[in-house]
């Protein structure tokens, strides 16, 4: 004798439900390229900037006490496709330093209000002209407020840009980074 046993099949979101506390914590996240006009081959400037509700606070890609090292955000960048992004991700500058002594944490670095990440990137030198829009893997958003820290958020915000003109070259500091990544193009 077999017994019938159902199986339900729940597809689980790329991203979960926006949480609880997120709409308490959280104005507006805004991703964009500065400037949003760049021919094939131009460095671009990308921002994510978080404005925070009064209240609440977030903290920087990278700590520098290696207690703190958990305390972070983190932003997953694309692969190379219209831009390619290069260097590393740029924390805001001035965090506000708080010691945490019973975390062990001398020098805990933290953000309120309005908090923009910064990330280079090279229009591809073979992007076609035309608008596109370039969506970041992840962007894993810690929020707390004075009492508590809440479960990180993933989120992934887009930005827009549009490529127009004739190819300039790639600026020799980008070169070789951008060679490297678009050869696995």
């Amino acid at each position: 004798m077999f017994r019938y046993i159902p199986i339900i099949l729940i597809a689980a979101p790329a991203f979960a439900a926006e949480p609880s506390w997120y709409a308490k914590a959280v104005d507006s996240i805004e991703a964009k390229f500065e400037p949003a006009e760049a021919k094939p081959g131009q460095t671009v400037k990308f921002t994510v900037t978080v404005n925070l509700k009064p209240g609440f606070h977030t903290y920087p890609l990278v700590q520098t006490d290696k207690a703190a090292a958990d305390m972070v955000n983190t932003l997953t960048f694309p692969a190379a496709g219209t831009v390619v992004f290069v260097g590393e991700a740029i924390d805001p500058p001035l965090p506000e330093t708080k010691a945490e002594p019973e975390l062990g944490i001398k020098a805990m670095h933290i953000y309120h209000d309005q908090v923009t990440f910064t990330r280079y990137a090279v229009v591809s030198p073979k992007a076609i002209p035309g608008s596109a829009t370039v969506k970041l893997t992840e962007f894993r958003l810690s929020v707390c407020d004075k009492e508590n820290c809440f479960p990180s958020y993933k989120i992934a915000p887009e930005a827009a840009i549009k490529v127009t003109g004739s190819p300039v070259a790639v600026d020799a500091k980008y070169a070789a980074e951008v060679e490297k990544a678009m050869k696995g193009n």
